[in-house]
This record gives C-alpha cells, structure tokens and sequence, in this order.
C-alpha cells in the first residue's frame, strides 16, 4: 500500500465534507485506484472500497460486528454500541453468534418474503391514499408527502402501534439513527440517546398493554415467543423493537428519496420505466439500491488474524467495509457510474451479505416496488421542482439520504 496521490490523513473529514457527500464516487474511484486497502493512520483502521474484498469481509465470520473485538473506538471516542448501552440495550447489529443466531431467528418470522409479498395491496392501498393530495402543477416534498409515511404507517402496523400513536415518532428515528454514526458532536448524541429513549419507553407501555391483550401483531408474537425453552430477556425485546422499526422505517425512506433523485436526473431510465413499470420494477429498485443506496457504510474487526487480498490481518484490526463504494467497482458491476434499471447481475451490497444480511431487505424491496411502479404509471412527466444542486443530503455518515425532494407532476 504505498502513500502516493490520495492522503489519507483527513478521510473521513473527506467524505464527510458536503461536496463529498453530494458525489462520493470520485473520491472512491480514486481510493479504490490508488489505495485499495487505505490505511488510516490517525484511527488505525483500514477503509475498503472493491467490491470483492467488502463481500469477502461481509461474509467471514472471523470479521465481527462487535465492538467486544475492536482495542477503542475511533480516536479512543464512545464507540456505538457505548452509545446504546446508555440507553440498556444491545442490537442485532453489534452481535455475533450465538446471541445473533437465536435473536435473528425468532424475529424473522415476521420478515420472510413470503408474508412481506401479502402486504403489497395494502402498501399499494397506503401509497394511494397519500398521493391523493397531489395536484399537477404545484410542487410537493417527496419525502414529506410518501417517503417517509409510507414505510413508517407500515412498520407502525406490523408491530401493533395504534394510528393515534405515530405522530409520536415524527424525528425520532432520524434522530436516533445518528448514533450509528459514532463520532458525532454532543448535541446531536444527546438528541440521538433522547430519541431512543423515547422510543423505548413508548414500547415499554406497548409491551404491557400486549401482554394484558394480545393482537396479532409483531410486538405481541414477540412476547409470546419461545422455541426450544428460549425467551427473550427484556433488554433483548427492546433492543429488537428499536432496530426493526429503525431499520424497517429509515433504510425506505432513503431508498425512495435517493432513487426517485437518481430517475429524475436520468430522463432515459425514468422514460424507460414509464414505459413498463411492472417488468422493470424489480429490477430498477435493485439498480438503485447499488446506484445510491441508503445504507453507505458499516465496520468490522477481525476476532483473530486473517488474511485478505493476499494481506494479513491482525487480531483487532479494524475495517470500514464502504458499501457504496463497492457498489460501483468496475471490476464487479460494468459501467459503475451508469443507471441502468435493467442491469442484470446485480449483487449490490446495501443489504450487506453474510449473518448480518439486512432482515427487512424483502420489505424495503416491496415498498420500493410499489412505489417506483406506481408514480411511473401516474406521474411520467413527473420532474424537479428545483435545480438538481440544490437537493441536499443529510448529514448522515452511515445512511444516506436526502433532506428534502421538491417535484412537481
């Protein structure tokens, strides 16, 4: 790895400045050119950005997710999962076998994609009801007005919460989802924990009114779980809850603002779509899935020593496993940098791979779905309602999405 072109030193100030975030690819295509497997010195951990050395990490149990086999956290700072301890619990995401296998499996039940496929009339039916307000000629918000209720009413009723409840959760996820990122400034990790206690305690009194009155509902199914003599200890129902409905809210409502941006600047592939929105639709959500996906990078440590591209590894060693970035390596996916809603082939890694493959992927994908499918029958001259470089992203590090998305139809 030589320390020729492309610095290092400030990377991650890098890829966090808003000209970065707007495009990342440049700065990915280059590290990927230059440095493959970049050392950072200041953090001591390595940043990947081909496709196969990602897949291979996200894969290989040796790699872990638990920060139990990273020495600190960047920077010696609070890592993750210190952040969610502060608020009593402990995530699929940051667990490993055998907790991660028993936990995973009495939650996804309630994901398989053949149950997600019986939801797709009634999102279909939501989506509808949302869009009813639309008129042609004015402008309206994207996220305000579809992207973020639709995957919030549905992941709202999967788990049981009452239609007088959601406007309770209106930021808290946003908020929450900012402790993925770990190196944060005070305020926005006080408003991160903040939310999650809300949320918590919200689902705290849900747990009870379930267990005096069950429905048929995910939070109710996951109290009365028990399978071999297993039960699920409170911090573990909690910590489940939270993830599932973070993860089955947020990871859509950046899905369908990233890639709605993405049609909107290549006319031809939203042309190509309005001509055959249902033959394309699943194609064209896995496309922009890899084109811009919601979830931009994840981490892992090596719980022992392990090879990789032909390097070793030491026990501890740190990865910044970027998702993005191997989503648009020449060497897996032709022509990267082109949208093309018919690719074929198309292993992306938003979901991620291996134990930690993403388990609301078969939902976000129906939602998607409906969504693309439906405004392309709807609205095809459908177009921003500002110039492109005005449409901001968050400033999210992990996820990826957009502040706003001003159309018109």
């Amino acid at each position: 790895m030589g320390n020729e072109g492309i610095s290092t030193a400030n990377i991650f100030d890098t890829m966090r400045d808003p000209g970065t975030r707007r495009d990342p690819h440049p700065l990915y295509h280059q590290l990927r050119s230059e440095q493959p497997i970049a050392h950072v010195d200041e953090f001591d951990e390595y940043i990947l950005t081909r496709w196969a050395d990602c897949e291979a990490v996200l894969r290989d149990p040796k790699w872990s997710s638990s920060p139990e086999h990273r020495p600190v956290d960047r920077a010696g700072g609070p890592s993750i999962s210190d952040d969610m301890d502060q608020v009593g619990m402990k995530t699929l995401l940051f667990l490993d076998p055998p907790d991660h296998t028993r936990l995973r499996r009495l939650v996804s039940k309630a994901f398989t994609p053949r149950r997600i496929e019986q939801l797709r009339e009634h999102v279909t039916e939501i989506l509808d009801d949302l869009l009813s307000d639309v008129k042609p000629g004015e402008p309206f918000d994207v996220i305000s007005t579809f992207a973020y209720p639709l995957p919030l009413i549905v992941i709202c009723e999967l788990m049981g919460v009452p239609l007088e409840d959601r406007h309770q959760f209106e930021g808290w996820s946003a908020d929450a989802t900012r402790l993925l990122d770990g190196d944060i400034d005070e305020e926005t990790f006080n408003r991160g924990i903040v939310a999650a206690m809300y949320f918590l305690n919200y689902f705290n009194g849900l747990f009870e009114q379930r267990r005096a009155e069950p429905k048929d509902d995910l939070v109710s199914g996951l109290l009365a779980v028990e399978e071999a003599g297993d039960v699920l200890t409170e911090e573990e129902l909690r910590s489940i809850v939270l993830l599932v409905f973070l993860a089955g809210h947020e990871t859509t409502v950046n899905l369908i603002g990233n890639g709605l941006f993405a049609l909107m600047q290549h006319r031809d592939q939203w042309d190509r779509l309005c001509a055959d929105p249902d033959g394309l639709k699943e194609s064209a959500v896995e496309e922009l899935l890899r084109f811009d996906g919601p979830v931009h990078v994840t981490g892992r440590a090596a719980v022992e020593d392990v090879q990789l591209a032909g390097q070793t590894f030491a026990k501890q060693s740190q990865v910044v496993v970027l998702l993005a970035a191997g989503n648009r390596d020449p060497d897996r996916f032709p022509d990267p940098d082109r949208l093309d809603i018919g690719r074929e082939d198309n292993q992306h890694l938003t979901f991620s791979h291996g134990i930690h493959y993403c388990l609301g992927a078969a939902l976000a994908r129906l939602e998607g779905q409906v969504v693309f499918s439906t405004l392309a029958k709807r609205f095809p001259l459908m177009q921003l309602a500002v110039p492109a470089e005005d449409v901001e992203y968050r400033d999210h590090f992990v996820l990826r999405g957009l502040k706003a998305l001003p159309v018109t139809v």
